[in-house]
């Protein structure tokens, strides 16, 4: 008996530590002007997190990287709710993200805050392969830091990084021009937000990966060079034993998803 009461009292106390972090997460995203929201795409849990949490925090407007301006200026409040009508009008399918139906609740969640797109088309990120990094993001570009070079330790490890996300089978002259389109996206996801705040004024929710989250070189860092005055939050999302790289103000688990290997056909190929 004495054994099921310790039991009992332990699960208690987990529990309420668990309540007690998740109240202090965000009551901390509560008193930010920009809560980031990072994800692994096609994690259905990360998305379910992040409706609940724009629900409560009710922003003003809401940052997609998976959509266009042009796709997010079709977004209404009355489509806003049906996921159908929506997915067409965005034309999802064709987009290259994951179904649907996981973003679909994250619309539902905020049918009167302002929408805004921050995707940099495939089109352009190729562009940015032939004329170069600024003249990709066009005006502003040396606002946003886009004609400094990354220090030379960040460069090394984002082109690491790279490698290893493509199976070690891009060839070493493609790894900087990598590494340049995901400065490119950064840097389109800061100006969305800008113009967001700007607009709209705080909070403003962005939802994005755990790569353009993180606190030491994605969206923060953009953030905090054009508008040192806002406060920012970010999280990132995980999956239960596995480390996110990256800096955040907090992190969150969720079960994994099961995949496949994305590397197995060129191991085999090879």
């Amino acid at each position: 008996m004495k054994f099921l009461f310790v039991l009992i009292a332990l699960l208690w106390a987990t529990s309420t530590a668990a309540q007690t972090s998740s109240v202090a997460i965000l009551t901390k995203m509560s008193e930010a002007d920009v809560v980031i929201l990072g994800e692994i795409h096609d994690n259905p849990d990360h998305h379910r997190y992040q409706a609940k949490t724009i629900a409560r925090l009710r922003p003003r407007a809401v940052v997609y990287e998976m959509l266009t301006r042009d796709q997010a200026a079709r977004v209404t409040p009355d489509l806003a709710a049906e996921t159908e009508a929506l997915r067409v009008a965005l034309d999802w399918d064709t987009s290259g993200w994951p179904d649907f139906s996981h973003y679909a609740p994250l619309f539902a969640a905020h049918p009167l805050a302002m929408v805004y797109g921050a995707h940099v088309p495939r089109d352009v990120a190729r562009q940015s392969m032939e004329t170069g990094l600024a003249a990709a993001f066009g005006e502003e570009a040396s606002v946003y830091g886009l004609t400094e070079p990354l220090p030379e330790a960040e460069r090394a490890a984002r082109q690491a990084m790279q490698k290893s996300a493509h199976c070690d089978a891009l060839p070493d002259e493609m790894l900087a021009p990598m590494v340049d389109i995901q400065r490119l996206r950064d840097a389109a996801l800061a100006r969305a937000v800008v113009e967001a705040l700007n607009d709209s004024g705080p909070p403003v929710v962005v939802i994005t990966g755990n790569g353009q989250a993180r606190k030491d070189w994605g969206l923060p860092v953009y953030l905090q060079r054009l508008r040192p005055e806002i406060g920012v939050f970010t999280l990132g999302q995980a999956e239960e034993g596995v480390q996110i790289e990256g800096a955040f103000d907090a992190v969150v688990s969720a079960p994994p998803v099961r995949r496949d290997d994305p590397c197995a056909a060129l191991r085999k190929d090879g």
